[in-house]
């Protein structure tokens, strides 16, 4: 399989996971910057353009890998769906309502595959939770508190934004475990600035409650932090994930009436997984848990908390 990424940002990390990846047969980067574009070629060996056409008229190129900024991914996702291209897209998927239905029509038109890299789903902190609560292992799921935590370092984060560019990942757990149906209310404050802020989110499900608590004006000697805490009704989970200085503490207990025990998952980067389940999913034609759809249903709880926060 050909596959073309774009963008020499984040696009620069898939284009080190994809050349050591099974089924993958060639590379192809797009960028602007040549001396960027000319470090990978060097390093990795792929081939490089600093043309979009190259890339949307090679008719040997079977999947392109969009790591632009969100605004861009309407334009470059359509293109690439009407040239007979299947497409793997960085989250957020998009920023509207609007661009995400001309995605997913543009999709249905072309035949080819439209996937979100909805990276949590493959996160086995995640995925133990959610086979857990799917397979009634502890009982019912009571209750769920999601947490992710950042100094500000990624930019303008305030109340108009977190949902999409911070919280959308939790958002897509949460619409994984629940779809579309469970009940919402939001809280939120701003720093001074308005680039900055904390948001907790609450929702209702068949008798569950689940929270998401986001903030991007942590103190700068905290670290980049995400986790939960799951009540069951004979267990709890609690898991968390903290990056300080590119270093990685991480911890997940299971507390039962037979004591409190650590649960060792078998380490994996979900960034690759994602990818691989993508490039299996594009070759066998499979259903994929990280379709347009799911990521439309989480970008729609996205604008709606939005909604609610921004009339705060």
């Amino acid at each position: 399989m050909k596959i073309a990424v774009l963008g020499t940002g984040f696009g620069a990390y898939h284009a080190h996971l994809l050349t050591k990846m099974d089924g993958v047969e060639k590379v192809f980067v797009f960028g602007r910057n040549e001396s960027k574009l000319q470090k990978l070629k060097e390093e990795l060996h792929v081939d490089i353009t600093q043309q979009m056409d190259e890339i949307m008229r090679d008719a040997s190129i079977d999947v392109v890998d969009i790591c632009l900024p969100s605004s861009l991914h309407r334009q470059y996702a359509i293109e690439a769906l009407e040239n007979g291209k299947h497409v793997f897209c960085e989250t957020p998927v998009c920023y509207t309502l609007d661009d995400a239905q001309a995605m997913r029509h543009a999709r249905d038109r072309s035949g080819k595959r439209l996937l979100v890299n909805q990276f949590i789903k493959f996160d086995p902190a995640y995925t133990y939770l959610r086979t857990a609560y799917t397979d009634n292992r502890y009982g019912q799921l009571l209750s769920l508190s999601l947490k992710r935590e950042t100094a500000p370092l990624w930019g303008d984060l305030g109340l108009a934004s977190i949902t999409t560019n911070l919280m959308i990942h939790e958002l897509d757990y949460i619409t994984w475990l629940f779809g579309r149906e469970a009940s919402m209310n939001v809280w939120g404050s701003e720093s001074a600035d308005k680039k900055q802020s904390l948001v907790q989110a609450c929702f209702h499900h068949a008798g569950t409650y689940a929270e998401i608590v986001a903030s991007s004006q942590m103190p700068g000697s905290y670290p980049f932090t995400v986790g939960y805490e799951a009540y069951f009704e004979k267990a709890k989970l609690v898991f968390q994930e903290a990056d300080s200085h590119g270093q990685t503490e991480a911890f997940l207990w299971e507390y039962t009436d037979s004591g409190k025990n650590e649960l060792v998952l078998e380490p994996v980067n979900p960034y690759v997984q994602s990818l691989r389940h993508a490039i299996q999913c594009f070759a066998d034609n499979t259903p994929s848990i990280i379709d347009v759809d799911h990521a439309i249903q989480s970008l729609e709880l996205a604008l709606a908390l939005k909604e609610q926060l921004v009339s705060l």
